[in-house]
């Protein structure tokens, strides 16, 4: 058994940040979940949000995303699917470096207080963006740009301008059982 705590855990003096950076990785579900919690959140502070999805097409209407629309939040869906699934790679290569190109301009301008750059790791991974040119832009976005990455294999270089990053990991999923993806769950 383990003994309660009775005293705060230690922490550094702390400061007011002016924005961060969070990034979601992992194997486990709910990377792109909890970057939607903070979308909603953030929105109900009154920020003007953006999500670029670079892997998801318009194609599916995930609750996520109707949510969104209800709100009057930027959503951008510019990918064709799961590569696997893709009929003509060059063509999702060619999502996946406009997904960016769009990503890009929309922290650069420095009108949104959260941009939500959902699984843009497979990008990175995967070769279609530059590495480099995405920690440069993250690292010298304007000063209330909040930025939230997600997906899988997190690269070093961007763990290290995280603020905050996170780990998922499986313990269990309801699809190795069998069980198809749900509404209201999964999308």
């Amino acid at each position: 058994m383990t003994e309660e705590p009775r005293e705060a855990p230690p922490t550094p003096p702390l400061r007011r940040a002016t924005s961060v950076v969070l990034v979601n990785t992992g194997d486990g579900k709910g990377k792109s979940s909890a970057a939607f919690g903070v979308m909603g959140r953030a929105w109900a502070r009154g920020w003007r949000v953006c999500v670029v999805q670079f892997l998801k097409s318009g194609k599916w209407r995930s609750g996520e995303h109707k949510l969104a629309e209800h709100l009057g939040i930027e959503w951008q869906s510019l990918g064709d699917g799961f590569t696997w699934e893709s009929t003509d790679i060059d063509e999702t290569i060619a999502k996946g470096r406009h997904a960016w190109s769009v990503a890009r301009e929309r922290i650069e301008s420095g009108d949104y207080e959260l941009v939500i750059l959902d699984e843009m790791t497979y990008a990175i991974t995967y070769g279609w963006i530059d590495l480099d040119e995405v920690v440069a832009t993250i690292t010298n976005r304007p000063a209330k740009t909040n930025v939230i990455i997600t997906g899988r294999n997190a690269p070093e270089a961007i763990l290290a301008i995280a603020d905050t990053a996170t780990e998922m990991r499986v313990i269990k999923h309801a699809y190795d059982q069998g069980i198809r993806a749900m509404k209201g769950i999964e999308y």
